[in-house]
């Protein structure tokens, strides 16, 4: 046995590394390579306030410039680390307002060697809507993107946009620019915000929100109702539900509940604020659900250099199936997977919808993943890295969906304690779903023992038998796969479907 390097990353791309200086902090992220579906490599911050007291005197704080040059220097050593090919440098609202904007840029250029990118407000909601549309399938709505210096708000369609607007409404200047007033910073957001006419042509439709100060919402929400999932990416809630915690939150009530806590010191202080500029934006928008977004600005220009056939791909199925290359026995299994249920779901009187016949494909790709585990945690396995895994362009019902489809593929056909929590968030159609393609994965495995070639020449068909409904038909090549166990895996699909199935090996 040769020793070789690890096989944990993907072959053929290399890395890149983004390092986003905002007005309230600095940070690089080094993505595993250009990709539809990047995935992290290593994220680090520096909370530096570089726009601390712009409002009052146009220029950064002396403080914060010489931490972020400090922590320029570390992120240039660590892109070197990881072997980035490219560095790009996207700076915001402080860089470009401040009277001392263009000495620091100059400093930011020295050490790392790149051109820094100081876009404008029309750029970073731009970019902001492109991170949007790369992490969301069919996105309709304002994408607002709140950062430490402004917020930016954008219409988007589809995969257009118009043109975004940027309104001085960062945390860190709406807290300043109100001498720390709630009062005052609520006139002050009422008043930009009206001018923002455009948000009357999102009423019922999506509210996506950016930015590390409104995922705080999010994320003390989640350990309020004790949610199941921590993660920000597509977390939605109700007009109503968002408008009953952003009261809460600019009243500080129960801010000694231990929920507080999931919200780091430095962002406690700025959420009041955070929570005014969002509750103006719903008052004049009054969109039907408020979803969190992990997607942003350092996405959004990524995506932007993304050929267009990229761009187009789905980055929920180039994920799931990106994880298969790197955990699957065979990923051409997956595939072929992937395709057979799709023609087999109809024998059971099932219509999909676009949506469910992504999330059946990506729960094919995925469905080999942990076949390294022990066997009696493979199940368990399956369901923790399905549910937790950096996907995007899906929901959370989706991703509950996914998850126990496996689950069950391995576990059997029945809901326990290792179940409930995610079943409570799938949809009750997804969950009758991931629980018909649990049964068809249990019975075709035990043909295929996980390798190409096999699966395509199976199907069911209707039977002309007044006893039976479905027949699956074994061509006679595979005559000695017949057995017990096959038969038992048949009978409990019969018995979760209601069709009386049957072998028919011709």
């Amino acid at each position: 046995m040769v020793r070789s390097e690890g096989q944990g990353r993907l072959p053929g791309i290399a890395p890149v590394s983004v390092i986003d200086i905002g007005s309230n902090s600095v940070r690089v992220v080094i993505y595993e390579g250009l990709s539809r579906a990047p995935a992290v490599l290593f994220n680090e911050k520096v909370l530096c306030g570089l726009g601390k007291g712009l409002g009052s005197n146009g220029r950064m704080d002396d403080e914060g410039v010489a931490r972020a040059l400090a922590a320029l220097k570390r992120f240039k050593a660590l892109s070197d680390q990881a072997k980035a090919t490219d560095i790009y440098v996207l700076a915001t609202a402080a860089a470009r307002e401040a009277t001392n904007g263009p000495d620091f840029t100059e400093k930011a250029h020295e050490i790392l060697g790149q051109e820094i990118h100081v876009l404008s407000g029309e750029d970073e909601a731009r970019y902001s809507a492109l991170g949007v549309i790369s992490g969301f399938h069919e996105v309709d709505g304002v994408a607002g993107d709140l950062g430490g210096g402004s917020l930016e708000l954008i219409d988007i369609k589809g995969k257009e946009f118009g043109k975004g607007i940027t309104l001085p409404l960062g945390g860190l200047r709406l807290s300043e620019s109100s001498g720390n007033s709630l009062s005052k910073a609520r006139t002050f957001a009422r008043k930009h915000v009206n001018t923002a006419r455009f948000l009357e042509k999102g009423e019922g439709r999506d509210f996506y929100a950016v930015g590390g100060t409104w995922r705080s919402l999010a994320k003390l929400h989640m350990e309020q109702t004790q949610y199941p999932l921590h993660m920000m990416q597509g977390y939605e809630l109700s007009l109503a539900e968002m408008q009953k915690l952003l009261e809460e939150v600019v009243a500080a009530k129960d801010s000694k509940d231990p929920a507080w806590q999931a919200v780091s010191k430095s962002r406690r202080a700025l959420l009041p604020y955070g929570a005014i500029a969002m509750q103006e934006v719903l008052n004049v928008m009054k969109p039907a659900r408020v979803i969190f977004s992990a997607q942003g600005v350092r996405e959004g220009y990524l995506y932007s250099l993304l050929p267009d056939e990229e761009r187009d791909a789905d980055p929920l199925l180039v994920a799931a199936d990106q994880l298969a290359i790197l955990r699957a026995r065979s990923p051409e299994h997956a595939r072929e997977l992937a395709e057979w249920t799709g023609r087999m779901v109809s024998f059971f009187d099932v219509e999909e919808t676009e949506e469910e016949s992504r999330y059946r494909q990506a729960a094919c790709l995925l469905a080999d993943i942990s076949w390294r585990a022990h066997p009696d945690y493979r199940g368990l396995q399956a369901l923790n890295v399905i549910a937790h895994s950096s996907f995007v362009g899906i929901t959370h019902a989706g991703r509950a969906y996914l998850a126990l489809a496996n689950y069950y593929r391995f576990e059997g056909l029945n809901d326990n304690g290792a179940t409930s929590p995610l079943a409570a968030i799938a949809t009750p159609r997804l969950l009758e779903l991931a629980k018909l393609l649990g049964g068809l994965l249990r019975v075709v495995y035990l043909f295929s023992a996980s390798m190409p070639g096999l699966v395509d020449h199976l199907t069911f068909r209707r039977s002309d038998n007044p006893d039976l409904d479905l027949e699956f038909v074994v061509p006679p090549a595979y005559r000695n796969f017949e057995g017990e166990r096959l038969d038992g895996r048949l009978q409990q699909l019969a018995k979760l479907t209601g069709k009386r199935i049957a072998f028919r090996f011709e």
